[in-house]
């Protein structure tokens, strides 16, 4: 059968049958409160009141995430979800416009909301530990669009064989667990600063890194027990067990997807777009989620988010 003729991708009802499977295994919850044992139902189909004499405010299973107060219907919401999710590259706000049979308005804001979704919360445990395997690079991908001017003295020092790095270009850095999962931050520069920041904050110190022969990284052996090094400036990109080639493919994967699919994005939105991409990286199908697992996992991650773009006097941009 195709995956498509699913009936929670037809009808709004089995869509908010499964969208409150995956919120509410357990019964309805308060998306105001919290509130999970005193609650009715009303007149309304899928409304319920909370039954906290404090609150008594209405809710249903969009209230409290991105798919809150939207006027587009809830199986078009999972069918975006399921080809953001599905698309390794990604798609693009005009394709999705021509799927959903949405406007283009209407489609960017279905996609951005979406990449609010898979943005990972919380506070994250350390990469590696124990012996583990972190590979750590750095990428520079589009015009920086407000670059700001310095004298010569006040710029950032070289990052590769004496070289400058960014050249204008955005900076991003991402860091690999050797068969696990990416981090990717979009960074202002890519200095060492920045690089020893994001290394002590996100891998754990009984890790093994794995970088470059980039000057950005030779404090690494402060913050991690082992730094080992390939030198890409000498042809050489695996040595044992020493490579960065998982973080390389993952860039691989992100250029290529940008470069083909998105071609273009607002450095301010840069930061969901490598959301989605990390998202799907550590849901891929070698960590065991099939496509249509990752887009429940997406739906599960829209809990307690909001993403509105309002301005005064302006529509959504």
């Amino acid at each position: 059968m195709d995956k498509f003729n699913e009936p929670f991708f037809q009808t709004d009802a089995a869509a908010r049958a499964k969208i409150e499977s995956v919120r509410w295994p357990n019964g309805p919850v308060c998306g105001k409160c919290g509130e999970a044992e005193r609650r009715y139902a009303t007149k309304k189909e899928g409304r319920w009141r909370c039954g906290n004499p404090e609150c008594r405010k209405d809710f249903t299973v969009t209230t409290g995430t991105v798919m809150e107060s939207s006027h587009i219907g809830l199986h078009k919401w999972l069918l975006a979800f399921y080809l953001l999710s599905s698309s390794k590259k990604g798609m693009s706000s005009h394709q999705l416009m021509r799927s959903l049979d949405v406007t283009y308005k209407s489609a960017w804001f279905l996609s951005h909301r979406v990449r609010e979704a898979m943005k990972a919360g919380g506070l994250a445990a350390p990469m590696g530990g124990d012996g583990g395997i972190v590979e750590m690079d750095e990428a520079y991908h589009g015009k920086v669009e407000h670059p700001v001017r310095t004298r010569r003295k006040d710029l950032p020092p070289p990052t590769k064989r004496g070289k400058g790095g960014p050249a204008g270009k955005r900076a991003i850095i991402s860091l690999v667990e050797r068969g696990g999962s990416v981090r990717s931050f979009h960074v202002p520069v890519a200095d060492k600063k920045t690089v020893n920041k994001i290394m002590t904050e996100n891998v754990a110190k009984e890790s093994r890194l794995h970088t470059d022969e980039s000057q950005l990284y030779t404090d690494a052996k402060k913050h991690v027990t082992q730094h080992e090094t390939v030198n890409h400036s000498a042809h050489e990109y695996a040595r044992d067990d020493v490579t960065t080639n998982s973080v390389e493919g993952y860039f691989g994967i992100f250029k290529r997807g940008f470069n083909g699919i998105y071609q273009h994005c607002r450095e301010k939105h840069l930061h969901r777009y490598l959301a989605e991409y990390d998202f799907r990286y550590n849901h891929r199908i070698k960590l065991g989620y099939s496509d249509l697992a990752r887009t429940l996992a997406a739906v599960k991650g829209a809990e307690g988010k909001r993403l509105t773009y309002r301005r005064p006097h302006s529509s959504l941009v």
